[in-house]
C-alpha cells in the first residue's frame, strides 16, 4: 500500500475527553428537560454523529420513541428533535472546557508523529463553535492537529458521510485517500472512514465504545478488563475497523507495520 501520509483523529474519546462523557451527560441532561430518561447504551449509540442527528437516532429506537409518546401523548418529530438539541447545547457547553484534557499518551504520540513527516487532521461531530471552546485549550495542553473539520463546513453533513474527511485531504494537500489512516472511537467514526475509502483504526482506552472513566477501567480485574476489550473490539471490526488498537500510544507500531 501507498505510504501513509496523513492520519485523520476523532476529538471526544480518542485524542480528548476520556471516555467521552462531555456529550453524554449534556444529552441526558437535555432529555431530562422532556421527562425522557435515556439509558447511557441509548445515548452512546449513536455517538460521532453531528448532534441532531444523534438526538434524531436515539428518539427513533423503540423505547425512547415509546417513551415520548407515552409523556407528550404523539410521535416525536423534527421540531422536537429541535428543541431536545436546544437544551443540549448550552448544557454541553456548560461542561465543554472542563472536558478538553489530552487521552494518556496522545500529545506525546501524535507530536512523534508529526515530526516524523505524517500530518494530523481530524474530524468531530462538534460544531465550530464548541470547537472554539476545545481547540485553545486543548492546545494549552499540547494537543493541536494540523487541521479541524467540523460539520458546519460540509453543509451540516456530519457522519457516517465522507466530507468531513475530505475535507481535511483538502486542507492539507493530501492527493489519495490511500495514503491515509482514520482513527476513533465510535460505530460512526469507522463508517465515515470506510465511506472515504481509507483504512480504519479503532481504539480502546479513553474510547465512547467503552465508555468508562480512566478509575473505572483501572478498577476492572484483569479478566474483566480482557473482556470489554473483546466485545469493543467486535463492535469496531463489525463497523468496518481494519484494526484496533488498545490506546493511540500503539499507533507508531502500526504506522511502522503499513510504511
Amino acid at each position: 500500500m501507498s505510504k501513509i501520509s496523513a492520519i485523520i483523529l476523532d476529538w471526544a474519546g480518542t485524542t480528548v475527553d476520556y471516555g467521552c462523557f462531555a456529550p453524554v451527560n449534556a444529552f441526558i441532561t437535555a432529555f431530562a428537560a422532556f421527562g425522557i430518561t435515556p439509558t447511557m447504551e441509548e445515548t452512546r449509540a449513536p455517538m460521532g454523529l453531528q448532534k441532531r442527528a444523534h438526538i434524531a437516532q436515539m428518539l427513533a429506537g423503540e423505547r425512547l420513541a415509546a417513551l415520548w409518546v407515552a409523556q407528550h401523548g404523539r410521535p416525536h418529530n423534527q421540531a422536537d428533535v429541535d428543541q431536545i438539541y436546544d437544551q443540549f447545547e448550552p448544557a454541553l457547553f456548560a461542561v465543554l472546557a472542563g472536558h478538553t484534557d489530552p487521552l494518556p499518551g496522545a500529545v506525546e504520540t501524535v507530536n512523534a508523529i508529526k515530526q516524523a513527516g505524517i500530518s494530523i487532521g481530524s474530524t468531530t461531530g462538534y460544531t465550530r463553535a464548541m470547537m472554539d471552546v476545545v481547540v485553545p485549550l486543548a492546545a494549552q495542553k499540547g494537543y493541536a492537529p494540523d487541521s479541524v473539520v467540523c460539520p458546519d463546513e460540509t453543509g451540516g453533513i456530519g457522519r457516517p458521510a465522507p466530507y468531513m474527511l475530505w475535507k481535511n485531504l483538502e486542507k492539507l494537500g493530501v492527493a489519495s485517500i490511500h495514503e491515509v489512516l482514520k482513527i476513533g472511537d465510535t460505530v460512526a467514526d469507522m463508517q465515515e472512514g470506510k465511506n472515504a475509502g481509507c483504512l480504519c483504526v479503532g481504539t480502546l482506552r479513553g474510547s465512547s465504545m467503552l465508555g468508562l472513566t480512566e478509575a473505572e477501567l483501572a478498577r476492572q480485574s484483569d479478566a474483566r478488563r480482557a473482556a470489554l476489550f473483546a466485545t469493543a473490539r467486535q463492535k469496531y471490526l463489525a463497523a468496518g475497523a481494519d484494526y484496533v488498537l488498545e490506546d493511540i500510544t500503539a499507533l507508531p507500531a502500526l504506522l511502522t507495520s503499513l510504511q
